[in-house]
Formats: C-alpha cells, structure tokens, sequence
C-alpha cells in the first residue's frame, strides 16, 4: 500500500475509532468500553461500511422487497456470494437473512429420513432447532470428544451422514480440531459442517478456520457463518460446492420463504469483506493480542478467538448481579447463563476486539477483577 494511502487509511481509522469510543462513552459513562459486542474487528463505525451502506440505500432502497427467488436477488446479493466465496476459498456462497436462517436453511434441507447428523453438544442454538426441523436421526456427542462422534459415525447405516460443529464455540470460546473433523468425515463419508460465525475474520488472517487449516474449497465440507459478528452488518451466508449451493436454492426453507437480506446490510457486509482482504492479517492480529490480555489479566486458558469466558461458580444470580454492577460503572459484558449455557455453568463473556485503547482496556480489566473478587 502506497505511504500516502497509508496515512489516509490510519488518519480514517483514528477518526472511526474515536467516533466509537465517544458514542460507547455516551452510552456506558465514564469507563465506556463495550467488552459486550460481536465487533470483533470495530468496523461498525468504519466511514466506508457507512458509505457503503448509504450508497446502497440510494441505488436499492430499504428493503429488498421480495423473496430471493421472486425478485428479491439483486447484484449487490452477486456480488456478496462471489466476494465471500473468493475470500473462504469455497466453490459458491448463498446469502441469507441471518446467520440463524443460514444454518436452518442448510441443516433441515439436508436431513431426510436416510440422515444422520451427528453434532458436537455445544453446537448454536440454531443448529439444534435446525436439526429438530429436519427428517433425520440426531445424535449428539460431548462437546469436542471426536471419539465419541466416530463411534457413533462407525455404528451408522444411514445413506447421508452430517458431522456438525463449529470452528470457535460462542460460549466457551475454544475451537474444534478441523482437521481431525475432516479426516473423520472423510472416513465415513460424511459432510462436515462447520459454523464460522465466531472464526471469520479473527482466525486465518480473516478467512476463518477451516482456510487457516487448509481446508477450504474441500468437497466434503460447507461453511455457516454470521455478518453480524467481524463483518459489522447483519445476515449470513452457507459456503460449499456448487451441487450444495443450487440444492439449498430450490429446497431451503428459510431461503425460499424468507425476504432477502437487506441491501444496505449485503453492502456493509461486501464493504467489510473488502476491508478484511487489505488488512484482515493486522486487524485480525489485534484481536489476537487483545484475547491474550484478557486471559492472562483474568487467568483464563487463553480462547482460540476473541470470546473469553470467565466462569461465575457462584450461580446465575451472582453472573447478573455483577454483570449489571459492571455496568453502572461503564463496562458492558456478557452474561451468559442456564438454561441457555449447554454445561449449565453460568458465565461472563468478554469479547476482544481491535482498536481497543490499551488503557481502558486495563482500566475495564480491573473492575471485572474487582468485582468478581466481591
């Protein structure tokens, strides 16, 4: 990147970034830091997702108005799937309303009677309703132990097997082995499913896990994920081969039935894949090094993205009340707590994110210390 680009790309990101700490500080008081978000990159404030956002306003309107497949596709939905399928290294995207229709879309398109799908028990919450929408025979395994997954896998006759798991768990943080998933697949010629939702943009210089682990645009598996999390917008999308793709076209509920995305949220997510392209390698890195202060300030084991999860053995009220306690004092957490946690542990949940000022992050590590220590 040329010097003087340069200086104009660093003097915008300082003015998005002071514009995001004043409106957080205007919201949260005097700490003002929101360890809360799903920004993990801080693009929601970025000037170009916003010019892109009013451009598509302009060109679009509001709404897309229709069904995808009515009149409700429009290029900047073309332009979305091709600009993401070229990011993850995937054969062909399709675009839906949200992270939570992609992954129903696919999961009760797939699930017949002949199915099996078998699914880490720490898996979202929409991949669990997905798999009682379906048709198939559900099992789940205990959250990461594979061998358990293969003894159910070996003991299958089903015609159409899914191992289902995510490349970075929402609760606890930690990850999936990838590449043991896949040969596992492989194996018993399953389709390996992995939500991406909390991994694209913080793993793989922005890519995610499953191009980190040099899986991408593999046969045998297809990618979920949010653009609510890094991309700083909202909808989601279902990444694999094309055969996959045109099948979830003309079978996925929640993409049939569903108005499209949004044009101005399919923009701001373009706009951030754009961004993530030039500089996903230091952003991501950012939030990398933001996790590690985290866990070492907290003594946590250090997570394999940017959601840290602190454990409050004290119970769900104790997790609320220092949750709401943290507030009042400008830091806003997560509170994640039974029966929503799949180990019924209540926890808080701090995220990382690039551009946080060193010093407030301090500050705002402090007060969860003091707090927690109450």
């Amino acid at each position: 990147m040329a010097t003087g680009y340069r200086r104009l790309v660093e003097q915008a990101q300082r003015v998005w970034l002071a514009r995001g700490l004043e409106r957080q500080a205007a919201v949260l008081g005097p700490v003002a830091c929101d360890l809360a978000t799903n920004d993990y990159l801080g693009l929601r404030y970025h000037p170009r997702l916003i010019q892109a956002g009013h451009r598509a306003l302009s060109d679009y309107g509001a709404s897309a108005s229709s069904s995808r497949v009515v009149s409700g596709t429009l290029p900047v939905h073309r332009e979305l799937e091709e600009a993401l399928a070229d990011l993850l290294g995937a054969e062909a995207a399709l675009v839906f309303a949200s992270g939570y229709a992609a992954n129903l879309g696919l999961l009760a398109a797939l699930s017949r009677p002949n199915t099996l799908l078998v699914m880490d028990e720490h898996v979202h919450a929409s991949l669990h309703d997905a798999a009682r929408l379906g048709q198939g025979q559900v099992r789940f395994f205990e959250h990461n132990n594979l061998v358990q997954a293969e003894q159910i896998l070996a003991a299958s006759s089903h015609a159409v097997k899914l191992l289902v798991v995510e490349g970075i768990y929402s609760v606890l943080g930690d990850s999936a082995d990838l590449v043991a998933c896949s040969e596992l697949a492989l194996r018993y010629d399953a389709l390996l499913v992995v939500d991406e939702a909390h991994s694209i943009g913080v793993r793989g210089a922005g890519r995610g896990l499953v191009a980190e682990f040099g899986l991408a645009g593999s046969e045998h598996i297809a990618v979920t994920l949010s653009f609510g999390k890094a991309l700083a917008s909202q909808g989601g999308a279902v990444l694999a081969n094309a055969g996959i793709r045109d099948y979830l076209v003309n079978s996925a509920r929640s993409f049939i039935f569903d108005t499209a995305l949004s044009p101005v949220n399919a923009a701001t997510a373009l706009e951030s894949i754009r961004l993530i392209r030039e500089e996903g390698q230091p952003l991501s890195a950012e939030v990398l090094v933001c996790a590690q202060l985290i866990s070492g300030q907290l003594g946590l084991e250090p997570a394999a993205g940017a959601v840290q999860s602190l454990p409050i053995r004290q119970g769900s009220g104790c997790a609320r009340q220092i949750q709401e306690r943290l507030a009042s004092r400008g830091l806003a957490v997560g509170c994640f707590r039974p029966p929503a946690v799949p180990d019924g542990i209540a926890r808080l949940r701090l995220t990382a994110q690039a551009g946080l000022d060193s010093q407030v992050l301090q500050r705002a590590l402090d007060l969860v210390g003091e707090e927690v220590a109450l």
